[in-house]
């Protein structure tokens, strides 16, 4: 995903005009969209920073998402290894963690990529080449809309409230904003996906060579996901003026579109969803797409110290075994016992989230490389153990990939993930038995009977399970406070009881209004002329 924009100037106005003449030689980034192929880099460009896993330190969004939860320790070799992320676990964050800065980059990087194509492709007249029509243009800038506002929800998640520029920013002073209200935040993320709506193709209108990109289908699904976040209770608290009752409404609406659609199915293998050759599939509504290959972004290179060096995801390594004999990797990401003993009997996802090696494998290796965190030696199945299909099955197999660049695509939004949500909001109105009728059809794929009834509790045990090690879990238990009614507090403090001796030592007490969000990181605060506020607590 390549864009070259180069010779930005800025024009002058005077009484002479060799005072508004442009120097012989100079580029002016209008002269760059004169063509489909300059809209469609554009467009691409806009996407790859949800590929960067790396600047600073590694800041792949499930150190959060997992980490952070009861679904996940931090794992790696030892508690010094990757310090961030051992903030993040164990409640020790603070605004000078260099993952959440990473991450924080990122994420405006792409809103600045998303901002620049929405201004410039919106002046380009339909008919520069027989490629750029109306169809076209609005498909083009629906994208754009659409990575903007994935960007903006993947920092509100996070930060809460954050600045948000909707233009291009040609100036520090320009920058110089204020973190705008959850409320302004979750409310353009909605306008955007409105927009996106309305102007995206179908999964089945794209060619192959362009899957990958957002669809009609993507854009519903996020409203559905926003919507129920929204009517979340501790979301409400935290200034979004929309009722719940308009939110779930808003969100089951959703829903009924992107089902009746008839663009996606539930994979008969529940593991066909973390292979290679499923990418892309029946079920994947929106995926990060990843490649083998060692170039990256525009103007990194293969330079390790910039964003985007890199086609690949760092995901596979990260969390492969350290194993050298069976796939050398670095073992972060560990599944809890708390989240192996969630799923019930005979769940075939179990086994597939989360590996538990032998005694044998562990006794052979030991010396060369300790898997044991904190008491922990289990592993992420399904973005770290994957194999060549012939390979898999369970146990250890011989590894598809060898390099620390892994070509295996990130889902973001699967349809069971649809399905869930919109379960969700079915229960928001009050409607268990449609409720009951989708939880049902994740829980048959699993090789599971139908549940007794469709409850809050139901549902998210059903989200756990389907999700696990996918970087959801965190972000539902915020907006859930919880899953037992008694409060996040309430809720991790009791995970911690089900760690081992050793990893409880390492945790220090949640903090109730503080951890539940994380800290604007004080680099950006001070690059801000305006000195936006921190998040209580830091």
């Amino acid at each position: 995903m390549y864009i070259v924009l180069c010779g930005f100037v800025l024009s002058f106005t005077g009484c002479k005009d060799y005072l508004t003449e442009i120097e012989p030689g100079t580029t002016l980034i209008e002269d760059f969209y004169t063509s489909t192929p300059a809209a469609v880099q554009n467009i691409t460009a806009c996407y790859s920073p949800l590929q960067w896993e790396y600047n600073k330190t590694y800041c792949s969004e499930w150190f959060i998402g997992d980490v952070a939860s009861d679904d996940a320790l931090k794992g790696g070799g030892s508690t010094t290894d990757m310090s961030d992320a051992y903030d993040i676990e164990n409640w020790r964050t603070t605004d000078q963690n260099s993952l959440l800065l990473d991450f924080y980059r990122a994420n405006y990087q792409g809103i600045g990529r998303c901002n620049l194509a929405i201004e410039y492709i919106d002046k380009m007249e339909v008919g520069v080449d027989s490629a750029f029509t109306a169809k076209m243009k609005t498909r083009l800038l629906a994208e754009a809309h659409y990575l903007r506002a994935y960007y903006y929800f993947r920092l509100v998640r996070v930060f809460a409230g954050v600045p948000m520029p909707l233009k291009v920013v040609r100036s520090s002073e320009e920058w110089g904003m204020p973190r705008a209200s959850v409320d302004e935040v979750y409310n353009q993320i909605l306008a955007d996906l409105s927009i996106a709506q309305k102007g995206l193709w179908l999964k089945s209108q794209y060619p192959t060579d362009d899957m990958g990109r957002a669809t009609k289908g993507a854009a519903e699904a996020m409203l559905l996901k926003v919507n129920v976040y929204m009517a979340s209770p501790f979301w409400q608290k935290k200034g979004v003026q929309k009722t719940p009752a308009a939110c779930y409404a808003d969100a089951k609406a959703w829903g009924d579109s992107i089902i009746a659609s008839g663009e996606y199915s539930l994979c008969t293998s529940y593991e066909d969803n973390f292979t290679l050759a499923g990418e892309n599939g029946q079920e994947s509504v929106f995926e990060i797409q990843y490649a083998e290959v060692p170039w990256g972004d525009y103007g990194s290179g293969d330079d390790p110290t910039k964003f985007g060096y890199t086609g690949g995801s760092f995901t596979q390594i990260l969390v492969r075994s350290r194993n050298s004999e069976v796939g050398g990797g670095w073992g972060f990401d560990h599944p809890t016992q708390d989240l192996y003993n969630e799923f019930e009997a005979g769940d075939v996802r179990r086994d597939v989230a989360i590996l538990v090696p032998s005694t044998a494998i562990v006794s052979s290796y030991q010396a060369q490389s300790d898997e044991t965190y904190l008491g922990n030696n289990m592993l992420n199945n399904k973005y770290g153990m994957y194999r060549d299909p012939a390979a898999r099955g369970g146990g250890y197999g011989k590894w598809s990939l060898h390099a620390s660049r892994g070509p295996l695509n990130n889902r973001q939004i699967r349809y069971a993930d649809v399905l869930l949500l919109y379960a969700e909001a079915c229960l928001g109105l009050g409607d268990a038995g449609t409720a009951k009728t989708y939880i049902d059809q994740v829980r048959s794929r699993a090789g599971l009977g139908a549940c007794a009834a469709a409850t809050d509790a139901t549902l998210r045990h059903e989200r756990r399970c389907e999700l696990a090690m996918e970087g959801h879990r965190w972000f539902d238990l915020v907006r859930w406070e919880g899953v037992a009614g008694t409060g996040l507090k309430a809720h991790m403090d009791a995970y911690k009881l089900t760690e081992t001796t050793e990893a409880q030592s390492h945790m220090q007490a949640f903090v109730a209004g503080k951890h539940e969000l994380f800290p604007i990181p004080q680099e950006e605060r001070q690059l801000n002329p305006t000195n936006i506020d921190q998040n209580p607590g830091y």
